[in-house]
């Protein structure tokens, strides 16, 4: 018979097995395409500042949870409790919702951009794409969060 490793109904991961079990396998890419949202955003220029400023908001803000909430899991810090679970899916569904709306208000301003400078509409371009990729990831990752804290 096998070995598996499957985590067992009711536990959340720690250490190294949040690379290897769902939902948590989503944590590196969501760093990655948020990361990419924040440093496209950053390099352009910033105009209208309030819509652009809530994207960044939302990048940087999801990015530095994500990150802290990767080291709590890491750490084991979270001592497998139901709350943990709960707490994973309430965050990760708030976050594609943040996500989603960021997205939204990058795709209309970058409709505004048409007539622009090429090179900055095709960077936003770029950060519309990966606010959405992002947008579904964190969304995926909620899904499986609330199949998990629901088994917990």
């Amino acid at each position: 018979m096998a070995a598996t490793t499957a985590q067992p109904m009711g536990s959340l991961p720690s250490g190294l097995e949040i690379c290897t079990t769902a939902p948590d396998i989503f944590y590196l890419p969501e760093l990655v395409f948020g990361g990419l949202v924040w440093i496209l955003v950053a390099s352009t220029h910033v105009n209208p500042p309030n819509p652009l400023g809530w994207v960044m908001f939302v990048s940087v803000f999801c990015f530095v949870l994500t990150f802290l909430w990767v080291i709590i899991f890491v750490a084991g810090a979270h001592k497998n409790s139901s709350g943990w679970a709960a707490a994973d899916f309430a965050y990760h569904g708030l976050a594609a919702f943040f996500y989603l709306s960021a997205g939204v208000a990058l795709a209309f301003i970058t409709m505004d951009k048409k007539g622009g400078e090429l090179k900055i509409y095709q960077i936003d371009i770029a950060a519309v794409v990966f606010a959405f990729v992002a947008t579904l990831l964190y969304f995926i990752h909620a899904v499986l969060s609330a199949i998990r804290w629901k088994n917990f």
